[in-house]
């Protein structure tokens, strides 16, 4: 109160809330506002401002504030106070998350609505993270010669990956692309058939197979190469999603590999294809119930104790809410999990693809490209990804249409079928970091898997 410049000073993030006296969390913002404002904040005209405040009058009102400023430090030890604060503050949280864990432990988590005890231990899990979350210092500004350093060795670490910063394996799309980057969210939309979440377990097993790490003399691991990756299928089996894979290694037919249909020689392939992918770095978490929070519990786990690159959510629309898991507007629903995913993306340092239905009604237009605007209940979706890509596949859609055998229409059908069959377009609709447009790429329905079409570069540019 006696010197407003000291606020500016504080090195800490303190908060009125941290004040434990309720009239002093009163007093702390009034101050704050005032400064921030750009006005004097000292004693008279505060008192003003408290004039109807019963607990200002309980304490001796204005000689109170006087008191204070009398019986107050020195303006240089502001931070060391400040820190003091804050520590009770965080102490005093802790004691409070240490008693909810208790309680939900001896109620069986009911009265926080969670159904086991796992999910009791990825709420304690969020809840000292988001408390250890509030201990760090905000980075505030960093000098420009920082940041310039930053930003060369992320370039040359992309140069020496040869496709982007990391590669999806796919040569036309991370050209168009530059590949995955850390801190980004990408959005795979498409109509139900046209191979969205093939195309997300592809690059989710293309970045796995290539993984190479570097040990640093302080003993922690770099990846130099592909990356570890947590891919989370509320919606397909893990088993499914290794039929896929092996699928794609091994050229045998995913449906034979499923029904068991396979011969000797099948099976040999499939063999050798699984132990040499054993140790391929990809997480699978099939549960079909995931929210935010436990996916955001999950993937700071597997950072912590084995690293991590590269999360795929499959699909987002089957991802539940935390805040508004009861409110029936959807579209809040789905606003938050693709917030939630970029902050995600963010504070781990890490590229998310998110897998997302499209609007049914696209199928009623004449050009079923999909756009932007087709990206199903949520705007927010399109506001906060970094990217947004487009699967589709032009020769699903004639096969639905196919006319009567033995007709002209007939014949050119089959010709124009010829020339589709196993083609499929990546439309890049969205890219913050570059222009938009569409590359081709093979896509094969036996083995559900996506390659690159020799010679072909971009046919459609925006």
């Amino acid at each position: 109160m006696y010197d407003n410049a000291a606020h500016e000073r504080l090195a800490v993030r303190l908060q009125a809330s941290h004040f434990f006296e309720p009239f002093h969390q009163r007093l702390f913002l009034a101050i704050e506002t005032d400064i921030q404002r750009g006005k004097l904040a000292e004693p008279i005209l505060l008192a003003d401002q408290f004039g109807k405040d019963i607990a200002f009058a309980e304490l001796g009102g204005l000689r109170y504030l006087a008191d204070l400023i009398d019986r107050a430090p020195p303006a240089a030890a502001v931070t060391d106070h400040a820190q003091a604060i804050l520590d009770f503050a965080l102490r005093r949280e802790l004691i409070r998350i240490s008693g909810e864990i208790a309680d939900a432990a001896k109620d069986g988590g009911r009265r926080q609505g969670l159904q086991s005890s796992l999910d009791q231990v990825e709420r304690a899990e969020q809840m000292l993270y988001e408390l250890l979350d509030q201990c760090q210092e905000p980075a505030g500004f960093r000098s420009f010669g920082d940041t310039l350093r930053d930003t060369i060795e992320r370039t040359a670490d992309a140069h020496i990956r040869d496709g982007g910063h990391l590669p999806t394996g796919l040569i036309d799309l991370d050209r168009r692309t530059g590949g995955l980057y850390p801190g980004d969210l990408i959005v795979i939309g498409g109509r139900p058939a046209m191979g969205k979440s093939a195309l997300a377990l592809n690059i989710a097993f293309n970045i796995a197979k290539r993984y190479e790490c570097e040990h640093r003399p302080d003993g922690a691991k770099k990846t130099v190469n592909g990356g570890i990756v947590a891919f989370f299928s509320p919606e397909m089996t893990s088993e499914d999603l290794n039929i896929r894979m092996l699928s794609n290694v091994t050229g045998v037919p995913a449906d034979r590999i499923r029904k068991g249909e396979i011969d000797a020689d099948d099976f040999g392939r499939l063999r050798d294809a699984a132990i040499a992918l054993q140790d391929c770095p990809l997480h699978f978490d099939d549960r079909n119930t995931l929210s935010i929070r436990q996916i955001a519990a999950r993937a700071r786990r597997l950072k912590r104790q084995v690293g991590l690159d590269l999360i795929v959510v499959d699909c987002l629309q089957l991802v539940k809410s935390d805040i508004w898991a009861d409110e029936p507007n959807r579209a809040q629903q789905i606003s938050e999990v693709a917030v939630g995913l970029k902050n995600l993306a963010k504070s781990l340092k890490v590229a998310v693809i998110a897998v997302s239905e499209l609007s049914r009604y696209l199928e009623d237009r004449e050009d079923r490209r999909p756009t932007l605007r087709d990206l199903r209940e949520s705007g927010v979706i399109e506001d906060v990804a970094d990217g947004v890509w487009f699967v589709y596949r032009d020769a699903f859609y004639l096969g639905r249409n196919e006319p009567r055998e033995g007709t002209s229409k007939h014949l050119r059908w089959q010709e124009e079928m010829s020339r589709l069959w196993g083609l499929a377009e990546v439309i890049v609709a969205k890219q913050r970091h570059g222009s938009t447009g569409a590359v081709r790429l093979l896509f094969s329905s036996e083995t559900t898997s996506f390659g690159d079409l020799a010679g072909d570069h971009y046919f459609r540019n925006s």
